[in-house]
């Protein structure tokens, strides 16, 4: 503040003249110098912080929610078999091998890691991806998001063998319906769990765009060609994938924010 009267520092007792820039503390009805204030923060009254740096986000791990699923069955599972056999339990747990329903959580556990693997590669392209989001108000979780220039991408991994497959029925006089199939197997509400998928993130992002994948990480496709559409979700294989991801993001003429959309998708989905 500049002063109106003459007064004196209350640090080094020096005069200063009115029309002097010097500082005031209420608290003890003082003036101090600059110079005084200079060398003493604390005269100089509140200083400027920085600003508040952001949380890092936690893209998550790919695959963490079903490894540790099938840690957890496995280990129930070989509690039942000890009880079960008393002193010979211990064999019981050698010669048993896993549940089905066991076994299953470790296959998907590995196709998310080997999809999540090859995703993360797209991070140097300034493409965001986040591995097992949990569902709010949900026990499902999504495998994988990704965010390019050109919109979100909701990814389901499958480790199924066989050839993904389209089938189609009716269309002149009869209802047209698609059905996925999977080694001749009716595997339509794979689909149907994509689409509740898709619906979730675009109610958090709005009007930017949001399609659906499924990724079969093992699936025998053929040499050329044979991904295909079916009610609006994409059935491809991971290298394709990946490759049509980082050729949208590159191409798209009006960029969305991958930044602000990655921030609203931490926000509402958090790791599972």
């Amino acid at each position: 503040m500049r002063l109106r009267y003459r007064g004196t520092c209350c640090g080094c007792g020096a005069a200063v003249a009115a029309g002097t820039q010097a500082f005031y503390d209420a608290s003890r009805k003082a003036i101090t110098c600059v110079t005084c204030a200079g060398a003493d923060p604390a005269a100089a009254g509140p200083q400027p912080t920085a600003p508040p740096v952001a949380a890092p986000i936690d893209y998550g791990t790919a695959g963490a929610a079903a490894r540790r699923e099938h840690e957890r069955r496995a280990a129930k599972d070989e509690a039942r078999l000890r009880d079960t056999w008393g002193p010979l339990g211990g064999l019981a747990v050698a010669l048993s091998g896993e549940r089905h329903s066991t076994k299953n959580w470790e296959t998907g556990a590995v196709g998310e890691e080997r999809l999540g693997s090859r995703l993360d590669r797209l991070r140097e392209e300034g493409i965001a991806v986040f591995h097992d989001r949990r569902i709010p108000g949900s026990r499902a979780n999504i495998d994988h998001i990704v965010i390019t220039s050109g919109g979100v991408h909701v990814i389901d991994a499958k480790r199924h063998k066989g050839r993904p497959a389209l089938h189609v029925s009716g269309g002149l006089f009869r209802p047209r319906t698609e059905k996925l199939l999977v080694r001749g197997r009716d595997r339509s509400g794979m689909v149907d769990r994509v689409l509740r998928q898709v619906d979730a993130v675009t109610s958090c992002v709005g009007d930017v765009s949001v399609t659906g994948t499924l990724c079969f990480v093992e699936a025998d496709w053929p040499l050329f060609g044979g991904d295909f559409t079916t009610r609006g979700v994409w059935a491809t294989w991971p290298r394709r994938l990946a490759k049509e991801l980082k050729e949208e993001h590159a191409s798209t003429t009006y960029p969305i924010n991958v930044e602000q959309i990655a921030s609203l998708i931490a926000t509402r989905f958090e790791p599972a």
